[in-house]
Protein backbone atom coordinates (compact mmCIF):
# COMPACT_ATOMS: atom_id res chain seq x y z
CA UNK A 1 0.00 0.00 0.00
CA UNK A 2 1.50 3.42 -0.58
CA UNK A 3 2.03 5.67 1.53
CA UNK A 4 0.53 8.99 1.53
CA UNK A 5 2.36 12.33 1.37
CA UNK A 6 1.87 15.06 3.93
CA UNK A 7 0.28 17.92 2.14
CA UNK A 8 1.85 20.76 3.11
CA UNK A 9 -0.93 23.64 3.74
CA UNK A 10 -1.17 26.64 1.16
CA UNK A 11 -0.78 28.95 3.73
CA UNK A 12 2.91 27.16 4.83
CA UNK A 13 3.91 26.90 1.11
CA UNK A 14 3.48 30.60 1.05
CA UNK A 15 5.37 31.46 4.16
CA UNK A 16 7.95 28.96 2.66
CA UNK A 17 8.06 30.87 -0.81
CA UNK A 18 7.64 34.04 0.76
CA UNK A 19 11.39 33.22 3.35
CA UNK A 20 13.13 31.93 0.15
CA UNK A 21 12.53 34.95 -1.79
CA UNK A 22 13.67 36.82 0.85
CA UNK A 23 16.74 34.98 1.26
CA UNK A 24 17.72 35.00 -2.10
CA UNK A 25 17.25 38.97 -2.01
CA UNK A 26 19.40 39.53 0.57
CA UNK A 27 21.86 37.33 -0.58
CA UNK A 28 21.95 39.52 -3.88
CA UNK A 29 21.67 42.71 -1.92
CA UNK A 30 24.51 41.47 0.40
CA UNK A 31 26.69 40.51 -2.98
CA UNK A 32 26.19 43.76 -4.36
CA UNK A 33 27.18 45.69 -2.10
CA UNK A 34 30.03 43.89 -1.35
CA UNK A 35 31.18 43.83 -5.11
CA UNK A 36 30.46 47.23 -5.09
CA UNK A 37 32.65 48.04 -1.87
CA UNK A 38 35.06 46.48 -3.38
CA UNK A 39 34.90 48.00 -6.90
CA UNK A 40 35.41 51.57 -5.13
CA UNK A 41 38.35 50.40 -3.30
CA UNK A 42 39.81 49.22 -6.55
CA UNK A 43 38.52 52.23 -8.44
CA UNK A 44 40.22 54.06 -5.34
CA UNK A 45 43.61 52.46 -5.66
CA UNK A 46 43.67 52.83 -9.27
CA UNK A 47 42.94 56.23 -9.02
CA UNK A 48 45.44 56.36 -6.15
CA UNK A 49 48.33 54.54 -8.52
CA UNK A 50 47.60 56.94 -11.51
CA UNK A 51 48.43 59.54 -9.30
CA UNK A 52 51.50 58.72 -7.80
CA UNK A 53 52.59 57.64 -11.24
CA UNK A 54 52.14 60.92 -12.54
CA UNK A 55 53.13 62.86 -9.81
CA UNK A 56 56.53 60.70 -10.22
CA UNK A 57 56.75 61.20 -13.97
CA UNK A 58 56.21 65.09 -13.56
CA UNK A 59 59.06 64.92 -10.94
CA UNK A 60 61.56 63.52 -13.38
CA UNK A 61 61.25 65.76 -16.17
CA UNK A 62 61.42 68.91 -13.61
CA UNK A 63 64.66 67.11 -12.26
CA UNK A 64 65.88 66.80 -15.80
CA UNK A 65 64.60 70.17 -17.15
CA UNK A 66 67.28 71.42 -14.23
CA UNK A 67 70.09 69.46 -14.91
CA UNK A 68 69.32 70.27 -18.85
CA UNK A 69 69.48 73.96 -17.86
CA UNK A 70 72.39 73.98 -15.68
CA UNK A 71 74.62 71.25 -17.07
CA UNK A 72 75.83 73.78 -20.05
CA UNK A 73 76.57 76.37 -17.27
CA UNK A 74 78.57 74.15 -15.31
CA UNK A 75 80.23 72.60 -18.44
CA UNK A 76 81.59 76.31 -19.32
CA UNK A 77 82.34 77.47 -16.26
CA UNK A 78 84.19 74.19 -14.27
CA UNK A 79 86.57 73.67 -17.82
CA UNK A 80 89.02 76.98 -16.40
CA UNK A 81 89.14 75.16 -12.45
CA UNK A 82 89.66 71.31 -11.99
CA UNK A 83 86.60 70.11 -11.42
CA UNK A 84 84.08 67.74 -13.29
CA UNK A 85 81.11 69.34 -14.07
CA UNK A 86 78.87 65.83 -13.00
CA UNK A 87 80.55 66.75 -9.15
CA UNK A 88 79.44 70.49 -9.62
CA UNK A 89 75.49 69.22 -11.16
CA UNK A 90 75.07 66.32 -8.72
CA UNK A 91 75.99 68.93 -5.77
CA UNK A 92 73.74 71.80 -7.11
CA UNK A 93 71.13 69.13 -7.72
CA UNK A 94 71.20 67.28 -4.07
CA UNK A 95 71.66 70.85 -2.10
CA UNK A 96 68.59 72.38 -3.68
CA UNK A 97 66.57 69.86 -4.28
CA UNK A 98 67.05 70.32 -8.28
CA UNK A 99 66.48 74.03 -8.13
CA UNK A 100 63.04 73.47 -5.95
CA UNK A 101 64.89 74.79 -2.74
CA UNK A 102 63.49 78.11 -1.22
CA UNK A 103 67.17 79.46 -1.80
CA UNK A 104 67.87 78.11 -5.02
CA UNK A 105 63.91 79.64 -6.03
CA UNK A 106 64.34 82.82 -4.52
CA UNK A 107 68.20 84.01 -4.17
CA UNK A 108 69.70 81.32 -7.04
CA UNK A 109 71.73 79.62 -4.28
CA UNK A 110 72.44 76.53 -5.41
CA UNK A 111 74.30 75.35 -2.58
CA UNK A 112 73.88 76.82 0.38
CA UNK A 113 76.55 79.02 0.11
CA UNK A 114 76.33 80.92 3.67
CA UNK A 115 76.84 84.84 4.03
CA UNK A 116 77.61 87.75 6.33
CA UNK A 117 77.05 90.83 4.28
CA UNK A 118 73.24 91.53 5.57
CA UNK A 119 73.10 93.76 1.62
CA UNK A 120 74.10 90.97 -0.53
CA UNK A 121 72.26 88.25 1.88
CA UNK A 122 69.36 86.75 3.43
CA UNK A 123 68.63 84.81 7.27
CA UNK A 124 66.99 81.33 6.51
CA UNK A 125 66.37 78.03 8.07
CA UNK A 126 69.00 74.92 6.76
CA UNK A 127 69.19 71.41 8.33
CA UNK A 128 72.72 70.49 9.65
CA UNK A 129 73.96 66.94 10.16
CA UNK A 130 76.14 67.82 13.53
CA UNK A 131 76.55 65.28 16.34
CA UNK A 132 75.05 62.52 14.64
CA UNK A 133 71.74 63.84 13.62
CA UNK A 134 70.20 66.62 11.64
CA UNK A 135 69.10 69.70 13.78
CA UNK A 136 67.46 72.89 11.82
CA UNK A 137 69.32 76.35 12.47
CA UNK A 138 68.84 79.96 11.41
CA UNK A 139 71.73 81.06 9.25
CA UNK A 140 72.71 83.52 6.60
CA UNK A 141 72.95 82.88 3.01
CA UNK A 142 74.38 84.50 0.20
CA UNK A 143 72.15 85.79 -2.87
CA UNK A 144 73.09 85.63 -6.68
CA UNK A 145 71.55 86.92 -9.17
CA UNK A 146 71.69 83.89 -11.02
CA UNK A 147 72.20 80.63 -11.40
CA UNK A 148 75.61 81.03 -13.15
CA UNK A 149 76.88 83.45 -10.77
CA UNK A 150 76.20 81.05 -7.66
CA UNK A 151 78.12 78.24 -10.03
CA UNK A 152 81.52 80.30 -10.47
CA UNK A 153 81.25 81.15 -6.72
CA UNK A 154 81.34 77.24 -6.16
CA UNK A 155 84.23 76.53 -8.42
CA UNK A 156 86.26 79.37 -7.04
CA UNK A 157 85.54 78.39 -3.33
CA UNK A 158 87.30 75.10 -3.81
CA UNK A 159 90.42 77.32 -6.27
CA UNK A 160 90.83 79.43 -3.65
CA UNK A 161 90.35 77.66 -0.40
CA UNK A 162 89.03 79.17 2.94
CA UNK A 163 89.74 81.87 4.80
CA UNK A 164 91.82 79.92 7.26
CA UNK A 165 92.87 77.41 4.64
CA UNK A 166 93.51 77.89 1.10
CA UNK A 167 94.35 74.36 0.54
CA UNK A 168 90.93 73.25 2.07
CA UNK A 169 90.43 71.70 -1.13
CA UNK A 170 93.55 70.50 -2.52
CA UNK A 171 92.17 66.95 -2.09
CA UNK A 172 89.45 67.45 -4.71
CA UNK A 173 91.58 69.66 -7.07
CA UNK A 174 93.72 66.84 -7.44
CA UNK A 175 90.97 63.74 -7.86
CA UNK A 176 90.54 63.05 -11.53
CA UNK A 177 87.14 60.84 -11.55
CA UNK A 178 83.83 61.99 -10.09
CA UNK A 179 84.02 58.84 -7.66
CA UNK A 180 87.47 60.29 -6.49
CA UNK A 181 86.04 64.15 -6.33
CA UNK A 182 82.88 62.78 -4.41
CA UNK A 183 84.62 61.16 -1.77
CA UNK A 184 87.74 64.00 -1.44
CA UNK A 185 84.62 66.36 -0.55
CA UNK A 186 83.83 64.59 2.43
CA UNK A 187 87.59 63.97 3.07
CA UNK A 188 88.14 67.52 2.70
CA UNK A 189 85.13 68.48 5.11
CA UNK A 190 83.13 70.19 2.40
CA UNK A 191 80.22 68.85 3.97
CA UNK A 192 79.21 67.49 7.18
CA UNK A 193 76.81 64.45 6.01
CA UNK A 194 79.09 60.85 6.20
CA UNK A 195 76.55 59.73 3.06
CA UNK A 196 77.23 63.12 1.02
CA UNK A 197 79.59 61.40 -1.64
CA UNK A 198 77.44 58.47 -2.06
CA UNK A 199 74.89 60.41 -2.83
CA UNK A 200 76.16 62.34 -5.22
CA UNK A 201 77.79 59.26 -7.27
CA UNK A 202 74.26 57.77 -7.10
CA UNK A 203 73.01 60.83 -8.59
CA UNK A 204 75.92 60.91 -11.59
CA UNK A 205 75.42 57.48 -12.27
CA UNK A 206 71.23 57.95 -12.36
CA UNK A 207 71.46 60.76 -14.72
CA UNK A 208 74.51 59.95 -16.59
CA UNK A 209 75.90 63.19 -15.23
CA UNK A 210 79.61 62.02 -16.28
CA UNK A 211 79.04 62.93 -20.07
CA UNK A 212 79.23 66.73 -18.85
CA UNK A 213 82.78 65.94 -18.25
CA UNK A 214 83.54 64.88 -21.74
Amino acid sequence: MAKRRMKIPKSTQTVIKVFVILFVCLIAFVGFHYYRRYALQQEAIREAQEAKRDAEIKRIKQRKAFIKKIGPIAQKVDKSYSLLPSITIAQACLESNYGQSQLAQKYNNLFGVKGTNPNTSAVMSTKEYTNGKWVTVKARFQIYDSYEAAIRAHARLFEQGTSWNKDQYKDVLAAKTYKQQAKALVTDSYATDPSYATKLINLIEQYNLSKYDK
